[in-house]
């Protein structure tokens, strides 16, 4: 994906949060701060995780988390994202039992749940890879106004044009906001303790 286009796909994402975001409170439950209105990014899927095991929306209730979209055979973007979160997911310590992390991908043609256990082996092992049929990423996709397209390459070959944002989520799986990588990991773990 190239950086316009990720930018692109990415700042669509961050308005549509960030106008969710002005309509919404927080407030603190159970000493973790969660979104006072239900939010429209989020809803009902059902995936598989590099393990071949069923995770859907209710498997991501109860602690904060993160999700980005992206795909194994990504150049820069995905990688880079993956790495920022594992740097942040290192800086919680032992607060990161308290939160998840998932990277879904938008290629589930060549994403299979060995191909991403062999991907996520040089990142955190706290983050889930999730794939599943086209259908059922499409829907994912969707629910959490992500933007997924195939792009052909020559020599029959292509890649995929996606979104690239890394999305918070509170532990009710309401959509917090989109989290900016680029602060040091500390910042990002502050941020995302505030929500366990």
């Amino acid at each position: 994906m190239s950086p316009r286009n990720a930018f692109f796909a990415g700042a669509v994402v961050f308005a549509l949060g960030a106008v969710g975001l002005g309509a919404a409170l927080l407030h603190f439950q159970d000493g973790g701060r969660t979104a006072t209105q239900t939010s429209t990014v989020g809803g009902p899927f059902s995936l598989v995780d590099q393990e071949g095991r069923t995770v859907t929306e209710a498997d991501m209730k109860g602690k904060p988390h993160l999700v980005f979209f992206g795909f194994t055979h990504c150049p820069d973007v995905c990688p880079t994202a993956l790495y920022e979160m594992t740097q942040a997911l290192n800086a919680m310590g032992a607060d990161a039992d308290k939160t998840e992390a998932f990277f879904v991908t938008v290629d589930p043609e060549r994403d299979t749940p060995q191909a991403l256990k062999d991907y996520l082996k040089s990142f955190s092992p706290r983050i889930r890879g999730l794939t599943g049929t086209q259908e059922q990423v499409d829907a994912m996709v969707k629910a959490y106004k992500a933007y997924a397209k195939k792009q052909p390459l020559e020599g029959g070959d292509y890649t995929m044009d996606h979104t690239a944002v890394i999305y918070l989520m509170d532990r009710n799986g309401n959509f917090v906001a989109p989290v900016n990588p680029k602060r040091p990991p500390e910042e990002l773990a502050a941020e995302i303790r505030r929500y366990t």
